[in-house]
């Protein structure tokens, strides 16, 4: 009897970084003011947000407590964002290059997961976020429809709608057109209004 490897997020991981990556470096100073779907962030904050995340990220793999970073990094000048963002990506990266890292429990700051379900999870996050940026500064075009359906997959899984109410992280589904794109269903899954 053979059993199937398990699956390696890292891959669609590094996709969903570049792809956010991208997003990162496009935003101009005359940008961080702009209003995004996520409730309470400007395009500051949630640059400011996507960098803590990889912080956590680095700390959870590094077998520290990920609740002791702040939700969004602050103090990064404006033009310092694509920097601040790489620098937080190789860490995080370095951290999670080794295989034994995805079967390891992480503490993270919602839950306790396997490393690989950690990735996976977040994998979404930085999807979602890169349409959170991408609505917010015009730049919808660029986005991987494939991240974006595995993103609207996964969150099924983490954020199913009846565990949800207007103070967390995700309000109840927004309807959309059956013929919507996928970022948009994703967008309206997670409570924005596309």
């Amino acid at each position: 009897m053979t059993t199937e490897p398990a699956h390696d997020p890292r891959p669609a991981f590094v996709r969903a970084l570049d792809q956010a990556e991208q997003q990162v470096a496009a935003v101009s100073p005359g940008e961080l003011g702009k209003r995004t779907p996520c409730a309470d962030y400007d395009v500051r904050a949630l640059l400011g947000h996507v960098v803590s995340v990889l912080h956590k990220l680095e700390r959870a793999g590094s077998g520290g407590d990920a609740r002791g970073v702040p939700d969004v990094a602050e103090g990064i000048a404006d033009d310092g964002w694509a920097r601040a963002f790489a620098e937080a990506r190789g860490e995080a990266e370095r951290v999670w290059a080794g295989d034994g890292q995805l079967d390891r429990m992480v503490e993270l700051p919602w839950a306790t997961l396997r490393g690989r379900d950690a990735l996976e999870a977040y994998t979404h996050e930085f999807t979602a976020h890169s349409w959170d940026l991408a609505h917010a500064t015009g730049r919808l075009a660029e986005l991987d429809p494939d991240l974006g359906a595995r993103a609207l997959e996964g969150f099924s899984k983490f954020a199913p709608p009846e565990e949800r109410s207007e103070q967390g992280p995700f309000s109840p589904v927004v309807p959309v057109a059956d013929d919507a794109d996928v970022y948009t269903r994703l967008a309206a899954y997670l409570g924005r209004r596309p």
